[in-house]
């Protein structure tokens, strides 16, 4: 474990020390400036719910029923993401459990450049593959199935949703402006397979109905990964405009409904937060500059490439790795969230992982002193990301007047980024003055399976709503 800069001298000549100095006071984020950013989040979130296409999206879902727990039955859901597809079975057993089953399927590169009739041929190909291994005879009812589709899509009902455009790399042609769902359904209609569509969903709104349905202290679902992003239940008679396209019963009977945030775009206008020159870098060198300006602060992503630009910036002064090649820590992105990560965990004492790190992917040889920075670096790096991701939560928490709770986290920041728990919470005391010493109310958990389990339950809730609609 590291000790806090406070607590130990680092073996810096002047230079450095004033340049380390400059750069650990552009990164702090003190409790008063997390407060102020923290209330203009909460505005930031309801001008998004006023107004179709402000800053932070705040999507309406969909999804208009808490999970009780008690839900029962065997379900489906397919995942696709950026690399992989998952088709995977859930059963539903009530007392807030279940039990599932699940087959991953790479997604060749080909795929991103096919055709349309060629990607929902694999696609279904794969759930085809799946059915046959699992059921002897196929079922003679369909099986309600939830589709989370990781790509920015728009939703005017559960079962249908528009690709605005691909990511991750994709660009595949007749696709983008289309229903995905009916899409998918026609290949699935087409093969005959006893499947249903019944719902598409995101990643993070699966986080958080999976999570409310195993744990009823579930507030909202949040992912800390490659990106950002929270779900929570708002109501249909406080979001200013679904109020033209909602039925009147809607609004009167408080609905609740999941909104998906989207808040990594939160300030792409750079009003409230203090950017440094390596974040004003990253964002006008990325492919979409003026957009996603929160996440590129606190993201997986871009962790490891903000510690690169920090050495860059110091070696290319003379200050660190002197007389050393360093063309590769020129190159963008070859640092990826793992190395502050890892750089962190280090023994303070030798600092023996950030030697080897160093050596091994960067050909630097670098000295003890140097090692100390590396480390130091990557703590306010992390410590930063850690205390803005609580200006979301609170947010959250202030519209709703959420008072305690589990926050359900996913992600991979969150599973492996050391301290990220700890310092997101801390923060979340300084923001909320939470007295020093007692246990706080609201606490980050370990999410369920979203992009399964989350599907499947919404599937099961979609399928529930039918049927009372039709009595």
């Amino acid at each position: 474990m590291h000790i806090s800069i406070e607590k130990k001298r680092l073996c810096l000549d002047k230079k450095l020390q004033n340049a380390f100095d400059s750069m650990k006071d552009s990164f702090m984020v003190s409790d008063m400036e997390l407060k102020k950013l923290a209330r203009q989040f909460e505005k930031e979130m309801e001008k998004g719910l006023e107004q179709p296409f402000d800053s932070i999206p705040m999507i309406p879902t969909w999804v208009t029923e808490h999970p009780t727990g008690n839900e029962h039955g065997e379900y489906l859901a397919l995942d696709l993401g950026g690399t992989n597809l998952r088709v995977v079975s859930v059963n539903l057993k009530g007392n807030c459990d279940f039990e599932f089953e699940h087959t991953k399927y790479p997604l060749p590169a080909s795929l991103r450049h096919c055709s349309c009739s060629e990607l929902w041929a694999h696609i279904v190909g794969c759930i085809e593959d799946f059915l046959l291994q699992k059921y002897s005879p196929l079922p003679k009812e369909p099986l309600p199935m939830g589709f989370t589709f990781s790509f920015p899509a728009s939703q005017n009902r559960i079962d249908q949703g528009v690709l605005q455009r691909w990511t991750k790399g994709f660009n595949i042609p007749d696709v983008e402006g289309k229903n995905v769902v009916s899409l998918l359904q026609e290949e699935i209609d087409k093969r005959k397979l006893p499947v249903k569509v019944t719902a598409l969903i995101n990643d993070t709104t699966g986080t958080l109905i999976a999570s409310e349905y195993s744990d009823p202290e579930t507030k909202m679902g949040l992912i800390f990964g490659t990106g950002v992003n929270a779900a929570y239940f708002d109501r249909i008679d406080r979001i200013g405009k679904m109020r033209e396209t909602v039925s009147e019963n809607l609004i009167k009977t408080q609905t609740p409904i999941a909104i998906n945030t989207e808040y990594g775009a939160f300030d792409n206008e750079h009003k409230y937060l203090k950017r440094t020159k390596y974040d004003i870098y990253i964002d006008e060198n990325s492919t979409r500059p003026n957009q996603q300006s929160y996440e590129k602060m606190v993201s997986g992503y871009y962790l490891g490439e903000i510690l690169r630009l920090v050495l860059l910036d110091f070696a290319i002064g003379g200050m660190i790795f002197k007389g050393q090649d360093i063309h590769k820590l020129k190159i963008p992105f070859i640092m990826d969230a793992s190395y502050p990560a890892r750089a962190e965990e280090d023994d303070y004492r030798q600092l023996p992982l950030i030697d080897k790190i160093m050596k091994t992917s960067l050909g630097i040889q670098t000295t003890h002193c140097e090692r100390q920075l590396i480390q130091e670096i990557s703590i306010l790096i992390g410590t930063r990301a850690a205390r803005l991701s609580a200006c979301a939560i609170a947010a959250i928490c202030r519209r709703m007047n959420i008072q305690s709770g589990h926050c359900a986290c996913d992600g991979s920041v969150f599973k492996k980024y050391p301290f990220f728990t700890m310092r997101v919470e801390n923060a979340l005391r300084g923001i909320f003055d939470w007295k020093h010493g007692k246990e706080i109310p609201l606490k980050l958990v370990a999410a369920e399976d979203g992009s399964g389990v989350g599907a499947a339950i919404v599937a099961c809730l979609a399928k529930k709503a039918t049927i009372e609609k039709a009595s």
